[in-house]
Formats: C-alpha cells, sequence, structure tokens
C-alpha cells in the first residue's frame, strides 16, 4: 500500500510518527512523506547553531536534517509541498514557515506577523491542489495528517489537516488522523521496540531538540519524551 504522511515542518516526522514510518515501511508498505515548509520561523536549540536562526542557512540546514531523519526512518521517497518533485510538470510554489507563539505551556497559537507567503496565509484550495498532485504523482492510498486541532493548536498543522483532508477527498483516496491519546475510534500502535529508530531520527533534527535517553528538549526548552506509541482515527493501513 502507498502512504502519504503530510506534515508541516521538518521534525514534525519524527516527533510525532517517526515509530509509525518505520514501523508501517517495515510491514511491507511503501512510505512517503510529504512536508509542507522547511521550518524557517523555527528556533534554533541555544549552543553552537544559535547563529543559524532567523537566517537562509537555517532554511538548509533543515532540509538536511530531515534528509538524515528520513533516511534513518526509511521513507521510499519525499518531497516539500508546491515542488517540482511533488507537482511533477506543474509550475513549482513554495510555501513558508507561518511561525508560532504559545497561548499556553501546551497550546499554540498563530505568530502576529506570519509573512503573506506563509502556509497558514496561503488559499487552502491551492494547498490542497498541491497535496493532490503529490498524492497522485505516487499513487497513494491513503494519506495521514494531523488532528483538527494540529495536535497542538500550530496554525500550519491545522491548515494542513484541512487541506490534506480535501486533497484526499479530490483523489479518492482514505484519510486518517494522528491521535497522541487512545481512544474511542483509534487503532493505538504500541511501538516502544522501535525507540532506537526513532532516537536516531531524532538525532539528526539538532537545531530544533536534543535528546537525554527517552526524553527531549525542544529549542524552546519546553521538555517533552520521545514518542513511539501513536493512534489512528479514519481509515487505517490496509
Amino acid at each position: 500500500m502507498n502512504i502519504c504522511f503530510v506534515h508541516a515542518h521538518p521534525d514534525d516526522e519524527t516527533l510525532a510518527t517517526g515509530a509509525l514510518i518505520a514501523h508501517l515501511g517495515q510491514e511491507g508498505h511503501q512510505v512517503f512523506v510529504l512536508t509542507a515548509t522547511r521550518g524557517e520561523m523555527g528556533d534554533v536549540v541555544p549552543g553552537p547553531l544559535s547563529p543559524l536562526a532567523g537566517t537562509p542557512e537555517l532554511e538548509l540546514r533543515r532540509e538536511q536534517e530531515l534528509a538524515g531523519a528520513l533516511e534513518v526512518l526509511g521513507v521510499t521517497g519525499s518531497a516539500f509541498l508546491g515542488s517540482d518533485t511533488a507537482r511533477a510538470i506543474l509550475p513549482s510554489r513554495r510555501y513558508l514557515d507561518s511561525g508560532m507563539r504559545w497561548v499556553t505551556p501546551e497550546v499554540a497559537g498563530p505568530a502576529e506577523h506570519a509573512d503573506e507567503a506563509s502556509l497558514s496565509a496561503a488559499d487552502h484550495t491551492e494547498v490542497a491542489a498541491d497535496i493532490a498532485a503529490y498524492l497522485r504523482h505516487i499513487d497513494a492510498e491513503l494519506a495521514i495528517s494531523y488532528d483538527v486541532d494540529g495536535g497542538y493548536g500550530h496554525p500550519d498543522h491545522v491548515a494542513m489537516h484541512h487541506a490534506t483532508r480535501r486533497a484526499a477527498s479530490q483523489v479518492g483516496i482514505g484519510f486518517a488522523v494522528i491521535s497522541p491519546e487512545p481512544g474511542d475510534g483509534v487503532h493505538w500502535y504500541a511501538l516502544e521496540d522501535l525507540l532506537p529508530v526513532v532516537v536516531e531520527a531524532l538525532g539528526h533534527h539538532q537545531t530544533q531538540l536534543s535528546v537525554h535517553g527517552t526524553t527531549l528538549t525542544h529549542s524552546g526548552g519546553q521538555p517533552d519524551v520521545v514518542r513511539t506509541s501513536v493512534g489512528l482515527k479514519g481509515d487505517l493501513p490496509g
């Protein structure tokens, strides 16, 4: 089965679904990752890489980090939303990271001054069309993205939920959303055995986080756990 994970920024794929991506690949599925932006607005972990913050070099660095993580996770293919790879012969289009601010310690909201070319400001019809183009390009049979709240409210995550749902409907394929907790209608994947794979993949995202065994620290200082278990709601891999 050809499965496409649709994420907003480099590192989202590993933080939220790294174990599931690796698991589905090991199960024999063809797994692809479509990333909407290069994470240009992301903070940088304090230390030697700090000077990259807010520079064009951060964008290139995050592309390289994503490539390294995806190689560890064993994906079949990947692309950036709107790129030549994602849109085949159609004119390319580029989406920028919208940035965010913390409304509460656990819930994000939009940045106060997002660029007009940012993902959250883009025409949702165009975003969905670009996602659909890639889904067709890889003959996808299932698209997976965030739940309606984007996981924690990030405007780019929310935008990707709506656009991916629309794109999957246009292409006529299944659609599932990521659930961080078990619950009604959630198919739960307990993948603790893949912890070493996820930790190795996370290790490539050095501008965004620091890994400490089974825990990590985000660039903004927020502590977190390395997630190996995840749920899906909606259509499931066959």
